[in-house]
């Protein structure tokens, strides 16, 4: 089994895990409410794996694992493989919509970027980097579902973890044993924990100090682990209504949640660093996930961002001022936000280069690191355009759309027309739009895109620290000014 299918995930999700919304355990997370609809649209993601039009995209024979596996999962060498790794992404991307961030295809290329970097793990431990290659192989030919948790509770950020009030909440080891480790603590907003297969463990930001070291664990394991308890955020999904009502939050919420971990025993073949702050440190860069990770991150931001540039297309034309000179004006600076990042794979497909160790083919994560530090900026820009489209039409919506067919529907109808276009389908549209700048949903999504790669300045930074770049630009100042 190298591609399941949604039923095949559906069934791998009934395992007893201990999943705790409102004080109350989940006993089935395929059919408890609030995270549902999450599961079964990621169940369809699985599905479109085994449709003949997206199966040759989605997947892919692959020698080393004598079977056909998701495409994420296979360690590029060519360019070709590289857009086909974009074009995959995309399939998924654009199946929600691009509102699942965390589609099982994040996880996948993490998992694979760390096991074609096996050559860092044995540095640490040669029996470490048979961990992480055995569990990149378990995964792939499983077709696991992935979370993974990096944050620490926000306790008291002027202290170091070991140096907290309780230095026991944020998730360390505390004993080890000829099985593995025994580990204790809290980690936070693991992104579709309740319904992923397996979660994987390790701490950002990669600042780790002296003292710290039994924080600095890399791990993974399953969900239904004796001892892990995941415990949800308020669900934002629609449960009540007609689905055009809510036509994202009704499908795409992904629960995010804190998994608490209580005498979890990690097994020695699931642990691939622990307890050494510099291996800890180095690992984000250089095991070179950013550049796969990335990749995927920025498809992604590319098919949400069309989505919305589309939505405000629509709206400005159903409102009847497509042509006016402002609009077009915003809605060229939208295409223009959209071309930029979807300029950024493409970009760093065609700059990519082989590393000599390991003769991978990485895309340039220069490119890429310029659409995580725009992405913040550009997608709540074109959620304000959407706000400013519809302005107080968003607001008079009916409660539902069925209403067009009751009693008061002519009237209804009669005040919600549009240029060109009925009540009820102008309503069709708003409703939407407000499912992306004003509902719950919509406010999660904003807050995520501003967040997810880390504290922009950070980024920021980060990106002017590494610019691989900088000397050849410096170079060439430096050669005007000796003429002049």
């Amino acid at each position: 089994m190298a591609t399941r299918t949604g039923q095949e995930y559906l069934a791998g999700l009934k395992d007893g895990r201990e999943v705790w919304y409102d004080g109350k355990r989940a006993e089935d997370v395929t059919t408890f409410a609030p995270m549902a609809a999450a599961v079964r649209s990621t169940a369809a993601l699985y599905d479109l794996q085994h449709d003949p039009a997206h199966r040759d995209t989605l997947t892919v024979e692959c020698p080393e694992f004598g079977e056909r596996i998701a495409r994420p999962f296979e360690i590029p060498r060519t360019r070709e493989q590289l857009k086909a790794k974009r074009e995959a992404y995309l399939v998924w991307a654009r199946a929600t919509c691009g509102m699942m961030g965390r589609s099982p295809d994040f996880l996948n290329v993490m998992m694979m970027s760390l096991a074609a970097k096996k050559s860092f793990f044995a540095e640490f431990s040669p029996a470490r980097a048979e961990a992480v290659t055995a569990y990149y192989r378990h995964v792939a030919s499983k077709d696991l579902f992935l979370t993974h948790a990096l944050l620490d509770p926000q306790l008291d950020k002027g202290k170091a973890r070991h140096q907290q009030d309780d230095p026991n909440i944020p998730l360390r080891v505390i004993d080890r044993n000829s099985e593995g480790l025994v580990v204790h603590g809290v980690k936070r907003i693991a992104t579709a924990a309740p319904y992923a297969d397996e979660i994987l463990v390790w701490p950002f930001p990669p600042t780790f100090q002296p003292g710290e070291e039994p924080y600095a664990n890399v791990f993974a394991i399953p969900m239904n682990t004796k001892g892990l308890k995941t415990l949800c955020r308020p669900s934002f999904a629609a449960t009540q209504g007609l689905k055009a009502d809510h036509p994202l939050s009704s499908q795409f919420d992904e629960l995010d949640a804190t998994v608490v971990f209580d005498h979890v025993l990690v097994p020695w073949d699931r642990v691939f660093l622990h307890e050494d702050i510099r291996f800890l440190n180095r690992m984000y860069r250089e095991t070179r996930m950013r550049e796969f990770t990335a990749h995927q991150t920025n498809a992604r931001l590319e098919a949400k961002m069309g989505f919305l540039y589309a939505l405000i297309q629509r709206m400005t034309e159903v409102s009847g001022y497509a042509q006016k000179s402002d609009m077009m004006e915003m809605l060229g600076e939208a295409v223009a936000c959209l071309e930029v990042i979807r300029s950024t794979t493409r970009s760093a497909e065609e700059q990519a280069t082989v590393d000599p160790e390991n003769n991978v083919l990485y895309p340039d994560l220069f490119a890429l690191q310029a659409g995580r530090a725009l992405g913040p900026v550009y997608y709540p820009k074109l959620v304000n355009m959407l706000r400013k489209v519809g302005g107080g039409g968003l607001i008079q919506l009916p409660v539902s759309l069925s209403e067009f067919s009751s009693p008061i529907g002519l009237e209804l109808e009669q005040s919600l027309r549009g240029a060109g276009t009925s009540g009820q389908d102008k309503a069709r549209l708003f409703k939407l739009a407000w499912d992306v700048c004003g509902s719950e949903f919509g406010a999660r999504h904003e807050l995520y895109e501003m967040n997810y790669a880390g504290e922009r300045g950070a980024l920021l930074a980060g990106l002017q620290r590494e610019y691989g770049r900088k000397q050849f630009y410096t170079d060439q100042l430096d050669r005007f000014m000796e003429t002049v």
